[in-house]
């Protein structure tokens, strides 16, 4: 065995294991799987009713007959007695909506068989013109003419402006060479089938869209009647739909591809019909995965309600969408915006400093002094008349001056006076004590010491200082003084 035959077996192996991830008892049951299809060469088919044979088919006839009655014949009592899916208006629902499917299937059969015959006249216009039907259509009014690209009405109504621009710059140098008559033919032929199909699509989608009101109100009005009937189709029913939990209903109409061990990153898991439809593919994508969720729970909710017939005008299934919808849009709402908060009024009141009493005390004995004040002051419109006012520009302001009504001296501060100790000034009031007189420096006892600082004297008795310079001389320099610690001690060697 190859390396890549081990690598596919590898591949396979893991594919298998992953289908026991799936909910719902048999490894996945509601899961369809489809192959990867091969590029199948459909040039050398002669006729597309040999590779396309739905639109001629009996099953096909038969529905779209019974589509045409029912349409005809209006149901006037609009309720349903019993199961559901005893109804024969019902089961044609159902097999209408897996008809769209096939018709789905054929339209792109008949598209890779019109690409692959009209690749020989303009090979281009494949990646020009993607979607199918479009394709069918431009190819169809072109043919073998290529100029009708220009001022065509028809095609205007098919393709934008700025696509026929570039079909028409691409078809004047295209390298296609011209088709024959019964190639044309074909052409045609496949392209009105394509084209009556769609048609049939149309009709069924309409068809059912106007009786899923009666036979699942609540349910179509959530997710629409088209999916509401894919949903049932592929349950088995409305009351299988009834029985089955929300989780199980997101998997319904699921598929899973088979790529031969290519990469499945751009495949969506656990995606079915509910994910597909309008209602949740309306939302960005990093939120359809989290509404089909919530949708799938709403429409378990409204198959019940239907499945025992009440609620007929649909209320349930408007208040569940109404929840819904409100939901969807708070998941979208923006965030709030950020307010920007003012900063607060700025207070201009006194701050708290370091140090508190200490601090201010200094401040006090640092400021500006009364002198200074005034030193700073001047007078307007007068030359000051100094020594150094040439040299140096230094005036004193209105210290001196006439009308300042102050005395240039000094003048006593309380806050920058000198700071003496509580040590010293014990000292100093013993010493005024004992020699008496009063001291200019902190004296708290009442009498003279407030003349004293305000007019710089010192009241002091001047007999009483001679008084005690006669009693020192008396008693040190009198004549009859003598040296008794020195007589002492000579009577004591005696």
């Amino acid at each position: 065995m190859s390396l890549a035959d081990e690598l596919l077996a590898d591949l396979e192996e893991a594919g298998e294991e992953e289908d026991g991830l799936y909910p719902g008892g048999g490894g996945g049951e509601s899961l369809e799987d489809i192959p990867e299809e091969m590029e199948m060469d459909y040039s050398g088919t002669e006729s597309v009713a040999s590779i396309a044979k739905l639109r001629h088919s009996k099953p096909f006839a038969e529905i779209m007959d019974k589509i045409g009655h029912y349409v005809g014949n209006q149901r006037k009592n609009s309720e349903v007695s019993g199961p559901v899916e005893a109804d024969p208006e019902y089961r044609l629902i159902v097999a209408a909506n897996n008809l769209t499917v096939e018709i789905d299937n054929e339209l792109n059969i008949i598209h890779k068989f019109v690409r692959d015959k009209y690749s020989k006249r303009f090979p281009e216009l494949e990646s020009l013109v993607p979607n199918a039907l479009d394709y069918i259509r431009t190819v169809k009014e072109l043919g073998n003419n290529l100029e009708k690209c220009k001022n065509n009405e028809t095609l205007q109504q098919i393709l934008t402006n700025a696509t026929i621009m570039v079909v028409s710059v691409t078809a004047s140098t295209t390298q296609g060479t011209m088709l024959g008559d019964d190639e044309l033919q074909r052409l045609e032929e496949a392209c009105d089938m394509a084209l009556e199909l769609n048609q049939s699509k149309h009709r069924i989608y309409e068809y059912v869209e106007s009786k899923m009101s009666f036979i699942a109100p609540n349910l179509s009005i959530i997710v629409g009647a088209s999916t509401a009937a894919k949903i049932m189709g592929v349950a088995g029913g409305l009351t299988n739909l009834s029985k089955m939990p929300a989780c199980n209903l997101m998997l319904l109409g699921a598929q899973r591809r088979t790529l031969s061990g290519f990469s499945s990153t751009s495949l969506l898991p656990h995606t079915g019909y509910i994910y597909h439809c309008d209602v949740v593919q309306s939302l960005p994508s990093d939120l359809r995965r989290k509404a089909a969720r919530l949708v799938a729970a709403k429409c378990t909710l409204a198959s019940r309600v239907d499945s025992f017939h009440e609620s007929v005008d649909g209320k349930v299934g408007y208040d569940l969408k109404e929840e819904i919808e409100r939901k969807f849009d708070k998941w979208q709402e923006p965030p709030p915006v950020k307010q920007v908060k003012p900063l607060p009024a700025p207070l201009d009141g006194q701050r708290k400093k370091r140090g508190g009493r200490r601090y201010r005390k200094m401040k006090e004995r640092l400021g500006l002094t009364e002198i200074r004040k005034h030193a700073n002051r001047m007078t307007f419109a007068e030359i000051e008349d100094d020594a150094y006012q040439e040299d140096l520009g230094f005036s004193l302001g209105q210290l001196g001056k006439s009308g300042s009504g102050r005395v240039r001296q000094a003048q006593v501060n309380d806050s920058t006076k000198a700071r003496i100790s509580k040590s010293l000034q014990r000292t100093l009031q013993k010493q005024s004590m004992t020699y008496g007189g009063k001291s200019t420096v902190r004296d708290r006892s009442s009498g003279t010491s407030s003349i004293a600082f305000c007019l710089g004297l010192e009241i002091v008795n001047p007999q009483a200082a001679e008084k005690k310079v006669a009693e020192a001389n008396q008693k040190y320099f009198s004549n009859m003084a003598e040296f008794l610690k020195v007589k002492r001690e000579k009577e004591d060697k005696v």
